[in-house]
């Protein structure tokens, strides 16, 4: 297998401490210094034993980033898209590149780069039983997630008609995909045991995707094929699952459960991260009547202390300070257009 790291994503709602030329893939969220694309990295290198290696597709901002974290990655193995995307054309892009050099019998799995994996040996078997899926019924496999909570800020798979065992694994054509339902949609799904969280890892052979894509998304793939990353500055900005997993017929879903935690905001860190006096603390705290905060400083020098609060998300980076209530870690998204607009704060983003 082929395994390629999905590593151009912003990290806008880990803003302060992710920045433009420092995402949060670039982070070490956990205490243990390793970057996410560091952990990712470690953990796909040996699923590409005896192939050609390990892929990472990125941003052009980004790729001499990459190559800094990841320094043993040969940079032919570093795709850098000229300008964001989403999904889709990432995925097109590789799987014509894979192509070119190793055929359409190359099996490549794409993996988002900032993913917390609880169990990684479950990890490697679920990824095995995919590629022998994928490769024995010519499928494009994707793994769902066993969900832990009726959570409303995922996508949902929900299994069609059994296809078979493979390994210690079931799998499942997919009936549907659904994007991040509303509270109660949430609570039906999981009453039902029939649906599981959309992780956004894909397996297949390389072929089958490429004439998925001619038939789902020909103008993508044809001006890809055509031009490549000059392509870029004239494509649709559109998600692999819009652009072909919702059309196709050729997916199926491998519900597993190997303890994962999609890393999107700093809520994400009360689950990774054990609580010290009620808090998550990465910086040294001293709190007196201090509740459910989430607290990190870049700087190991800095000292945050808090006195009658609670539910609260502090962070300390450079010359910025960043106070949210825990409910509205999403709205920090809002807040950057206004450092754009401002010719004195553009330098924080």
């Amino acid at each position: 297998m082929i395994p390629v790291i999905l590593a151009g994503g912003k990290g806008e709602r880990f803003w302060p401490l992710s920045r433009r030329i420092r995402p949060k893939q670039f982070l070490s969220l956990d205490g243990t210094g390793q970057s996410l694309l560091q952990s990712t990295a470690e953990r796909l290198l040996p699923l590409s034993k005896g192939g050609p290696g390990l892929w990472v597709i990125t941003s052009a901002l980004l790729e001499n980033g990459v190559q800094q974290q990841l320094p043993n990655i040969p940079p032919e193995n570093i795709l850098a898209e000229p300008q964001g995307r989403d999904t889709a054309p990432a995925v097109a892009w590789t799987v014509i590149e894979v192509v070119r050099r190793y055929g359409e019998d190359a099996v490549i799995g794409f993996f988002p780069a900032d993913h917390w994996i609880g169990k990684p040996d479950i990890f490697q078997e679920a990824i095995k039983s995919a590629e022998n899926l994928a490769i024995s019924q010519d499928l494009i496999v994707t793994l769902g997630l066993q969900p832990q909570y009726p959570a409303t800020g995922y996508g949902y798979i929900e299994q069609g008609e059994k296809i078979g065992t493979f390994g210690d694994f079931t799998a499942y054509q997919v009936a549907q995909f659904t994007e991040k339902p509303d509270q109660e949609r949430a609570d039906q799904f999981l009453a039902t045991g029939r649906f599981s969280w959309n992780a956004g890892i894909f397996i297949f052979r390389a072929g089958v995707v490429l004439e998925e894509l001619r038939t789902y998304a020909p103008d993508l793939i044809a001006a890809l094929e055509a031009e490549g990353a000059q392509a870029y500055a004239n494509i649709e900005k559109i998600s692999i699952d819009y652009a072909l997993m919702e059309k196709t017929q050729k997916a199926c879903v491998l519900p597993v459960s190997f303890g994962w935690d999609d890393l999107g905001d700093w809520n994400s860190l009360e689950r990774l991260l054990p609580k010290q006096n009620g808090n998550v603390a990465l910086v040294r705290h001293l709190g007196l009547d201090t509740q459910d905060c989430i607290m990190y400083g870049s700087d190991e020098n800095e000292v945050i202390i808090t006195i009658g609060v609670q539910d609260l998300v502090i962070v300390r980076d450079g010359n910025v300070t960043l106070i949210v209530d825990k409910n509205r870690t999403q709205d920090i998204k809002k807040v950057l257009p206004q450092l754009e607009d401002d010719p004195d704060l553009r330098e924080l983003l």
